[in-house]
């Protein structure tokens, strides 16, 4: 490839160019290249819209009623458990934590590094993550810091990450010789995460109980096989984790769509597409459109819906830097949460001016304010701020809503305008559970500020109204006009580390035409043009029996999707299922008739190919693409890379129907990327630009107040503020992650900061509706959803009190997984409503009788 730095030296990064001081400062706001097209919702005239997807993709509808599956009684019908095991494991309360990180971070993260990885193996690990020479942490996609990186640029859940990548224990053909699959599923999550790294290829053959041993060559004729006797392409699921590289995402799509399908359901479906959903059509882009050097410059940040302090620890450190720059934080969250409370940075304790503070104080404060939402409050919380803000603009023209900015660059102002004004005080306090003067009180924090910056993350996207509510979220900004400079805009946190990235990639079911003309004139074939299946369709015709094979390149979509036993239901009808990972987890136990389980390199593996020691990239929650380039040995086995495994597989599969060279692009990387540079906008020098230190920005249209959208300009959105009724015994349960989790992966089960130590079947309830129910602090309760009708039920429960509203309720996935059904979805984006589950709870004996009798006849 005349592009590649391999066969021309001069397209590589040069020595001249290696200085920190050369990386992109987002207040000086760089040209970062010409806007590409809208990558979520695409106007009519080019591809179909969300509307008509359904009817374009041949998916189920999502307002199509589908009975509950057993769930409580799933137990006694499979020996091979869908669901965590119901064994407790010893409750410990305390109280809950006012401060998050400090010395209890620090020595947390050595202790889980040196027990995963050994103390040489761990450590050379830790000293290379998230360093510009080194490799991408594989947890959270927050950004580094474009200059200078600390020696220790990791948090304490990237060091948990890190430790059990580097884990130096090996789950071989032995350990699956030695454990049956029923065996296997009746081991905790956190006790299958920690048996060890997948060393070989595995494979379960009809009626086998046990993985055992299969050669490379024979696994990849076996999808092969699969694969080419279905009817259609379309039979076939093709699901990616966000933990997948940039390079290995772009060959997945490839391959995929060369074999004829959009069927490239990923975790996006279930996390930020409610994100992308709100933003494209909004702002033109479905992503965000700061950077961390704006969160530096902010004079008020909102977070909402999110709890740094666990899912993205190193957003501390950030917030930190903006109180000290005299930034106000605005927390809006049902639970109080330590990491928006106050934060103890453990870099602190290397500056002599500030250890001794560190050490002995309480830290930073994060939150000036706090406003304890009712779950799925958040878009009436929205109103009420904006209503005041109007208000405050009547007393005070001009200083309030940024009215040059909503003529140059926006439309439907007026419209949104008589929207806030109609809601009525009632309805935003009943809805939202806050008073009129602590909005206010927010309101008088915003309305002479225009540097705002709004951060949200899963406890937003996850509601039924999540798309509208970040809706909202974008009508603040655009009435403040608060984006496109440095200190303003919009920052919807990622999870995992390239779940923004593989999105870039292609892995989308809808992608645009623009992205597909641009594949078929570089690889030579007609791409399907018909909407594949996302998530919640996916598993649909899975259950349906409309599907005969599911591929995953990562994850655990088992235990990281709604209605858990729907979900295993589709799994066991499929002919074939194919696990692509790195440690064992439970989704890799629920399979078809036939089933492949491939060990994968890590981002922290050495990745040696023909042409030498390769580099895969990462794409930030900021647009920062940055080289992952593994330190240490992997360990002794047969493990592949995930580009290997895909090209092994295309080539087995495609034959003689592909002219892509898969060969060269698994002897050098670079190959990938020049194919990359020339079907994806922003990416025109990819190769010379991810060897700068720090990577490089992509092309951020909000950020520069261009806006893709189909009129060019900037959209305010009027949006419909429904009022929900539940009866009087129900309640309102969201999930949330544990602090020893990240997303399906547990790693102990603990929870320190919310007090909860060495158990995870726990619910959090407000002490009043704990009295209401007769319910004690430990006491076991079953819990059961309600949904069009239909229940769904888990046993044996651990009741605990907790400052969570009256009417909600709490409760960690994925042991509450099975409460989520599969059809009750948000609007737009078909994202599963974990945010907003109605549930009653009641003592464990209660139901006792009623459950047997179920039972028996059902075994009968």
């Amino acid at each position: 490839m005349e592009d590649s730095p391999i066969s021309d030296p001069s397209k590589a990064g040069q020595t001249h160019q290696q200085k920190a001081s050369l990386a992109p400062k987002s207040g000086e706001r760089p040209d970062q290249g010409t806007a590409p097209v809208a990558d979520y919702e695409i106007p009519a005239a080019d591809h179909p819209t969300k509307a008509g997807h359904e009817v374009s993709a041949g998916a189920p509808p999502a307002h199509e009623h589908i009975p509950a599956p057993p769930t409580s009684e799933a137990k006694y019908l499979h020996p091979i458990l869908a669901q965590p095991p119901e064994a407790l494991t010893g409750l410990r309360l305390e109280g809950r934590q006012k401060v998050a990180a400090g010395v209890t971070a620090v020595l947390k993260s050595m202790q889980f590094s040196w027990t995963e990885g050994g103390v040489g193996r761990g450590s050379r690990a830790l000293l290379g993550l998230n360093q510009k020479n080194g490799f991408d942490c594989s947890s959270c996609a927050w950004p580094d810091p474009d200059e200078h990186r600390s020696v220790a640029e990791f948090c304490e859940n990237g060091a948990k990450a890190t430790a059990s990548d580097a884990d130096d224990k090996a789950a071989g053909p032995e350990f699956f010789a030695r454990h049956s699959l029923a065996e296997l599923s009746r081991m905790t999550d956190r006790d299958q995460n920690n048996a060890g790294r997948l060393t070989h290829p595995m494979v379960k053959r009809p009626g086998d109980n046990h993985y055992s041993p299969i050669a490379w060559p024979d696994a990849f004729d076996l999808i092969a096989k699969e694969l080419n006797a279905l009817d259609s392409p379309d039979e076939a699921v093709f699901y990616t984790s966000g933990k997948v590289p940039n390079e290995p995402a772009f060959l997945f799509q490839l391959f995929v769509r060369e074999f004829g399908t959009n069927n490239l359901p990923d975790c996006s479906n279930m996390c930020h597409e409610s994100s992308g959903s709100a933003l494209s059509p909004t702002l033109g882009l479905g992503k965000g459109s700061v950077t961390l050097n704006d969160i530096h410059e902010a004079e008020v940040i909102l977070i909402i819906g999110q709890n740094p302090g666990t899912n993205h620890p190193r957003m501390l450190s950030a917030l930190q830097m903006a109180k000290r720059n005299g930034a106000k934080i605005i927390s809006i969250n049902p639970l109080i949460e330590a990491g928006l409370n106050h934060f103890k940075n453990p870099q602190d304790f290397m500056n002599p001016l500030r250890a001794l503070g560190a050490l002995l104080g309480d830290g930073t404060q994060i939150t000036d304010l706090y406003l304890q939402v009712r779950v799925d409050g958040d878009m009436a919380l929205l109103r009420g701020i904006m209503k005041h803000l109007f208000e405050a603009e009547d007393a005070n023209p001009g200083q309030v809503v940024d009215r040059p900015f909503i003529a140059e660059f926006t439309t439907g102002f007026e419209s949104f305008e008589q929207n806030i004004r109609n809601t009525s005080w009632e309805a935003i306090e009943e809805i939202s559970g806050i008073s009129r003067a602590q909005l206010l009180e927010a309101a008088n924090i915003i309305a002479r500020k225009q540097k705002i910056i709004t951060c949200w993350a899963m406890g937003v996207t996850q509601q039924r109204k999540g798309v509208e509510t970040i809706q909202e979220i974008v009508n603040l900004h655009l009435m403040k006009g608060a984006i496109g400079k440095p200190g303003a805009g919009t920052c919807p946190v990622r999870g995992h580390s390239n779940v923004q990235g593989d999105r870039t990639m292609g892995i989308w079911e809808r992608m645009h035409t623009n992205f597909l003309d641009a594949l078929q004139k570089e690889f030579k074939f007609s791409p399907p043009r018909k909407d594949g299946f996302d998530v919640v369709e996916s598993l649909k015709m899975m259950n349906a029996g409309k599907t005969k094979v599911y591929f995953s390149l990562g994850g655990n979509l088992l235990a990281a999707g709604p209605d858990t036993e729907f979900i295993a239901e589709g799994m066991r009808k499929q002919n074939l299922t194919v696990f692509v990972g790195t440690k064992l987890n439970r989704g890799h136990l629920v399979t078809g008739k036939t089933s492949l389980l491939l060990p994968c390199f890590t981002h922290v593996d050495i990745d040696m190919q023909k042409s030498g020691h390769q580099m895969t990239s990462c794409e930030n929650s900021m647009g920062v693409v940055s080289q992952n380039k593994g330190i240490l040995v992997p360990l002794a086995g047969e493990m592949l890379s995930e580009v290997a495994i895909i090209s092994g597989i295309a080539i087995a599969t495609l034959g003689d129907k592909t002219t892509t060279d898969w060969v060269a692009m698994t002897e050098n990387y670079d190959v990938i990327r020049d194919h990359i540079s020339r079907v994806i906008p922003g990416f025109e020098k990819f190769n010379e630009n991810l060897r700068q230190p720090g990577g490089f920005y992509l092309p951020n249209g909000p950020r520069e107040r261009k806006f893709t959208t189909e009129n060019g300009k900037a959209n305010f959105s009027t949006t419909t503020l429904d009022k929900y009724t539940i009866e009087p015994d129900q309640l309102i349960m969201m999930t949330v992650r544990s602090h020893d989790q990240f997303n399906t992966t547990i790693y102990e089960y603990n929870d320190r900061y919310r007090g909860i130590h060495n158990e995870r079947r726990v619910l959090f309830m407000n002490p009043a509706d704990m009295a209401a129910r007769g319910l004690k602090a430990k006491d076991l309760i079953d819990i059961t959803s309600h949904f069009q009708g239909e229940e769904r039920t888990v046993e044996k429960f651990v009741a605990v009190p907790y400052d969570i509203p009256k009417g909600n309720v709490s409760a960690y996935f994925p042991e509450a997984n099975p409460l989520v059904p599969i059809t009750s979805v948000a609007k737009v984006s078909n994202t599963p409503t974990s945010k907003y589950v109605v549930v009653t709870v009641v003592p464990t004996a209660v139901n006792n009788d009623k459950r047997i009798k179920q039972r028996e006849k059902m075994l009968a």
